[in-house]
């Protein structure tokens, strides 16, 4: 491919190939004050991670939002491997949409990578009025140069799984992706596989429901999303509802990053299940549990039982390994997927959690250990909160983390880590026969940022990365 198209746009021309990719030595992290009772702009945080540098681990730019409670999310780009055949592109700008205040903030990381600036603000009530959506999620640029984003609910605050396509180039709002009124009754991340005419959404609940924290009542009275749907890719339309045995809140899906492939995998957040969804023969597509961890009986909780709470997952480039983070229980995992069907465990670290020992929850019954974990300590920093959004680098050799979750469920389960900030930790990967392995010497504090503790979310590097790119 690369040989075709002369001179290349972003990205690169597969995932292999982007195993190939340089080092990664900075990485951007939305940072959120919403929730923590500091008063001030949610920003956009550059943090040196090139061990050469004498400012490894280091905060080394902070871009303050105009506004104040946006709930800075999860990013994307202007353009990413999608767009590789086309030498137009480059990868400069950095999508950010905001949970709460459904504003969208278009960053520049082109001009200055380790010190971005605000580009353009997309204002709620232009996506209100064009779109009839609001609570805006995840970003994905498309190879037509568009960038479209996935929502959660309506103006007001109801389940409305919609995409708002932007501009590539003006990053004005153009309308909806969906065709008008065929939005899902929920909304929360996707995945796009063109070969196969085909993209799969997930949902987590309306933002009412969500908004202020997590009321185990709502799951009962069936608030909370069970279902994957899958659209026709060409004509922008649901085709199939898939419902989730043992499934509830599947957030991050992931398609196998061979453009071939017609499988991947979802998260299932509140059930702690790993699903498999797949194409049949006949052209239609189904799912299958393949991962179960087993809740907790717990004394000192809001429940009896304690979930692991799946809330981030990733492949490596090269389909080899599943990443995934259980957030109550504290623990990150690496599984082998070498057979899809059939993902073996081969790694797994505990690195903070609700069950640490010394802490307020005892665990009376407990499938998988023998005793609670102790409390991780990094660099003397005791690690509140547990493995929340997880990054591979390119080559799969180094997986970073941070703890942070959604503010208002961050206030509800680790009180500790609104009061002491998140933090990011950096673990080696053992690519040959598995493995996960601290390094003891990566520590980014957030609790100590210049206007008071920050909660970091999704990290992103200005190369792309295993979760943002998307190859045709």
């Amino acid at each position: 491919m690369a040989t075709q198209c002369g001179k290349c746009g972003p990205g690169y021309p597969s995932p292999l190939e982007a195993m190939k990719g340089p080092r990664e030595e900075i990485v951007y992290l939305p940072c959120i004050y919403r929730n923590t009772g500091i008063d001030a702009p949610d920003y956009l945080a550059t943090v040196d991670i090139d061990p050469k540098s004498p400012q490894y681990c280091q905060v080394i730019h902070r871009l303050p939002m105009p506004n104040l409670r946006d709930e800075l999310h999860h990013s994307g780009w202007n353009a990413c491997s999608s767009c590789f055949g086309d030498s137009t592109k480059s990868r400069t700008k950095l999508m950010l949409p905001c949970l709460m205040s459904s504003r969208i903030y278009v960053v520049d990381v082109g001009s200055d990578p380790r010190a971005p600036k605000l580009h353009k603000v997309i204002e709620a009530e232009d996506i209100h009025a064009k779109c009839g959506l609001g609570y805006v999620h995840t970003s994905h640029c498309l190879a037509s140069g568009e960038v479209m984003i996935s929502t959660l609910g309506d103006s007001k605050g109801n389940g409305k799984g919609g995409f708002v396509l932007l501009d590539g180039e003006t990053f004005e709002v153009k309308g909806t992706w969906e065709q008008p009124g065929g939005a899902a009754p929920m909304g929360y991340d996707f995945w796009y596989q063109p070969r196969h005419n085909v993209m799969i959404s997930t949902e987590w609940a309306a933002p009412n429901v969500f908004r202020d924290g997590f009321n185990p009542a709502d799951v009962e009275a069936g608030l909370y999303g069970s279902h994957l749907h899958v659209w026709d890719w060409q004509r922008h339309e649901i085709i199939q509802t898939l419902t989730l045995q043992d499934g509830l809140i599947p957030l991050e899906i992931r398609f196998l990053h061979n453009p071939d492939a017609a499988q991947g995998f979802v998260g299932c957040a509140l059930s702690s299940t790993i699903q498999r969804f797949y194409k049949n023969q006949g052209g239609t597509w189904s799912v299958e549990k393949v991962i179960q961890v087993p809740p907790k009986k717990v004394k000192g909780w809001m429940l009896p039982e304690m979930p692991g709470l799946i809330t981030d997952i990733l492949l490596s480039l090269d389909d080899r390994f599943l990443y995934f983070s259980n957030w109550l229980h504290g623990d990150l995992r690496q599984y082998d997927i070498s057979d899809p069907q059939r993902p073996r465990l081969t790694g797994q670290l505990f690195l903070g959690g609700s069950i640490v020992k010394g802490g307020p929850v005892q665990v009376l019954e407990d499938q998988e250990l023998k005793s609670q974990p102790e409390p991780l300590v990094v660099k003397g920093k005791q690690v509140h909160g547990g493995p929340q959004m997880i990054q591979l680098s390119l080559d799969g050799k180094r997986l970073y983390i941070t703890t942070s979750l959604y503010s208002a469920w961050d206030k509800q389960f680790y009180p500790d880590l609104i009061r002491e900030g998140s933090v990011m930790l950096q673990i080696d990967v053992d690519t040959v026969k598995g493995g996960l392995k601290l390094n003891p010497n990566f520590l980014v504090d957030f609790g100590k940022e210049p206007l008071g503790p920050a909660l970091a979310h999704e990290l992103r590097y200005p190369g792309g990365d295993c979760s943002s790119d998307i190859w045709l």
